[in-house]
């Protein structure tokens, strides 16, 4: 079977610079190479012929050669022969270079391992209204790891230590020959590390933590919002083997408030007032998120939904000294229940207000539609 021009495997002109070679050798590379293709014969084989074709054209000589006199440079006898790739083989650090730069971060790279760090940690955490506002300190239990203290976290038995892994001579990785080529990979003995435990750890079994629930103490500045993500370093679970620990998140659930709604900083609530109140004016006492009351002077002909600010009577702000407003609302109240006597003073009180001006805003709307009645009628 004839072999494919190799500018065309590469996918680039005959003029290509050094740079278009590598370039498109790191794309073809990539797709056809078996850790991305497993068990895919044709992939395998086109993985061997882009590294074949990139071989060759990547050196000057043996490009000048192929250019030349095609495939049969590199037959038997022919002027570039003399080993799979003509002489030149895998001599040089061209093609591991390459190699290191595409396939290193690539399970079974070839740099060196290091110990896993241990899991981080998740605890949600429920929350009042007040609590955010003030700040809180609590206790809090968790399941989780920590470094075995009868082996120190290395997983051998007390007065053993870790020996080195004889299937990768304390490399952490092995070379498996694929077609023309030497792939690492990390080292399915010792997973990586370089060592093996011969003599594994009664308590832990080997692997240098223990399951183990722990307290700890937490501290919730005032001023935190809803969802806010508190950070413990080194409090998640601990490394395999005395690898370093992860970090434990906390995530505030601030619980509705049944009088308050936030907004930030600020605090809205909203209060109702007799219709009598609202007319004539008068005075209310409201609650504060800090627990104590305050009062508010309402004004003569208050109406409905009208706000009343509290300047820095809102929640605390997060690292600061300062606060937001609190903003109250008031709802008026129509009376219900009434007595004969309170009806008919109530009567009279219509009768009296039909003289105008004490419900400018009613006389004003239905002034306009008489208008606009009388309009239609003409």
């Amino acid at each position: 079977m004839a072999k494919q021009d190799y500018y065309e495997l590469l996918g680039v002109s005959k003029g290509a610079s050094a740079a278009d070679l590598k370039s498109a050798y790191r794309k073809m590379a990539m797709k056809y190479h078996p850790d991305k293709n497993p068990d895919d014969a044709e992939a395998e084989m086109m993985f061997k012929q882009v590294n074949e074709a990139y071989e060759v054209l990547k050196d000057e000589d043996k490009r000048a050669a192929y250019d030349r006199f095609g495939h049969a440079a590199f037959e038997q006898g022919g002027p570039g022969a003399g080993g799979p790739f003509g002489g030149g083989g895998f001599g040089g650090g061209g093609f591991a270079d390459v190699f290191d730069e595409i396939f290193g971060a690539m399970g079974g790279g070839r740099r060196g391992a290091s110990p896993n760090r241990g899991a981080d940690l998740r605890y949600n955490m429920a929350i009042s209204l007040e609590e955010a506002f003030n700040g809180k300190k609590t206790e809090i239990t968790i399941p989780g790891s920590e470094t075995c203290t009868a082996c120190a976290g290395s997983g051998a038995e007390k007065g053993s230590q870790p020996v080195t892994c004889p299937t990768c001579n304390g490399h952490g990785k092995v070379r498996a020959q694929q077609g023309f080529f030497t792939i690492e990979r990390t080292c399915p003995t010792c997973h990586g590390k370089g060592k093996i435990v011969k003599n594994p750890c009664k308590v832990c079994h080997g692997v240098g933590r223990v399951e183990k629930e722990k307290t700890l103490s937490v501290t919730i500045p005032a001023g935190v919002e809803d969802g806010t993500r508190i950070r413990l370093a080194s409090e998640g679970e601990a490394g395999a083997h005395g690898a370093p620990s992860g970090d434990l998140y906390i995530f505030l659930d601030i619980a509705p408030h049944r009088f308050f709604q936030r907004d930030g900083a600020n605090l809205y609530c909203r209060v109702p007032i007799p219709m009598t109140k609202a007319a004539l004016g008068g005075t209310i006492e409201v609650p504060t998120i800090e627990g104590t009351r305050t009062r508010i002077n309402i004004p003569t002909g208050t109406q409905p939904g009208q706000q009343f600010r509290l300047r820095g009577k809102g929640m605390s702000i997060l690292r600061t000294q300062s606060r937001g407003d609190m903003f109250v609302e008031v709802s008026v109240e129509t009376p219900v229940n009434l007595s004969d006597r309170q009806k008919e003073l109530l009567k009279e009180f219509d009768e009296l207000s039909r003289e105008g001006g004490s419900s400018p805003e009613s006389e004003g709307f239905f002034s306009k539609m008489k208008e606009i009645w009388k309009d239609l009628t003409d």
